[in-house]
């Protein structure tokens, strides 16, 4: 069994700035990904920053540049720097992590993250 935890959502103004963490617990393969996608109201859930065990980054166009993910081996803890926000990144924002072969990706049970004035 895997378990993801989410924490750090909330409210920020435009502009603003907020830092999500994930702690996954279990039995987690070391050599993982870990990774953030959000889904926002109406909308279909979309990737948003993905980071592999050995700190390769991939974003999403439309967070490059403002968000940044990184993480603590020692911790299996994820964390998503998001700066700049806008009210488009007002969305629940779930943590992930798998591994080789990729058949099976678990998910936490997200965090709302709302950017509003």
């Amino acid at each position: 069994q895997v378990q993801l935890v989410e924490s750090g959502g909330g409210l920020v103004q435009p502009g603003g700035s907020l830092r999500l963490s994930c702690a996954a617990s279990g039995n987690i393969f070391p050599n993982n990904r870990m990774g953030w996608y959000r889904q926002a109201p109406g909308k279909e859930r979309e990737f948003v920053a993905r980071i592999t065990a050995g700190g390769i980054s991939y974003y999403a166009n439309s967070v490059k540049d403002r968000f940044t993910i990184s993480r603590d081996n020692a911790k299996n803890t994820v964390y998503l720097q998001m700066s700049s926000l806008k009210p488009d990144d007002t969305a629940v924002y779930y943590c992930t992590i798998d591994w080789a072969p990729y058949e099976k990706i678990y998910w936490g049970q997200g965090t709302q993250v709302t950017v509003s004035s």
